[in-house]
C-alpha cells in the first residue's frame, strides 16, 4: 500500500485539477495545493497519518487564506442589460402623469415609457423625474423639484 501512495496523491491532484478546469467557481484548487503538500510529505518519507494531516492542513490554510481575496477579485459588477438600467436615472415627463386616470409618459435615455408617480401625485408635463422602480412595463417615478 505504501508504494502506491504517491500515485494516490497524484490522482487526487489530477482529479481536483480536472474538476477545477470544468468549473469556473474555484471550488477545488485548494485540494490541488493540499495534494501537492501531501505528495511532498510522502516523498520525504512521512507516514500516512502525517500525509493526511498535511493534506488537510495545507488545504484548510490555503482556503482560509485565499478564498476571501479570490471571492473579492471575482465579484464582477453585474450590469443590467435591460430595463433595470433605467432605475435611478432622470427622465422628462412628456405626458402628464395622473395615476387616477392611468395616464402619463416619461422619456428616459431616448426611450418613451408609460409612467406612474410613486406617491400618487400628479406630475406635470415638462418636469424632471427620478425612476425609482419598474412594475411590469411602467416606470414608477418621483418628481425632482428644481
Amino acid at each position: 500500500m505504501e508504494a502506491y501512495l504517491p500515485y494516490i496523491w497524484l490522482g487526487v491532484i489530477i482529479l481536483a485539477a480536472v474538476v477545477e478546469g470544468l468549473t469556473v467557481q474555484l471550488v477545488s484548487i485548494w485540494f490541488v495545493i493540499g495534494g501537492v503538500g501531501a505528495l511532498i510529505a510522502n516523498l520525504l518519507g512521512a507516514p500516512l497519518w502525517l500525509q493526511t494531516v498535511v493534506f488537510a492542513a495545507v488545504t484548510t490554510i490555503t482556503l482560509i487564506g485565499t478564498r476571501p481575496a479570490v471571492k473579492r477579485l471575482m465579484n464582477f459588477k453585474k450590469e443590467d442589460t435591460n430595463a433595470g438600467r433605467y432605475i435611478g436615472e432622470t427622465g422628462l415627463v412628456i405626458a402628464e402623469i395622473n395615476n387616477t386616470l392611468g395616464v402619463g409618459q416619461v422619456k428616459v435615455r431616448g426611450s418613451i415609457w408609460t409612467a406612474r408617480s410613486e406617491d400618487g401625485s400628479n406630475i406635470k408635463e415638462g418636469e424632471n423625474v427620478r425612476i425609482n422602480s419598474i412594475e411590469g412595463v411602467k416606470l414608477i417615478v418621483k418628481s425632482i423639484h428644481k
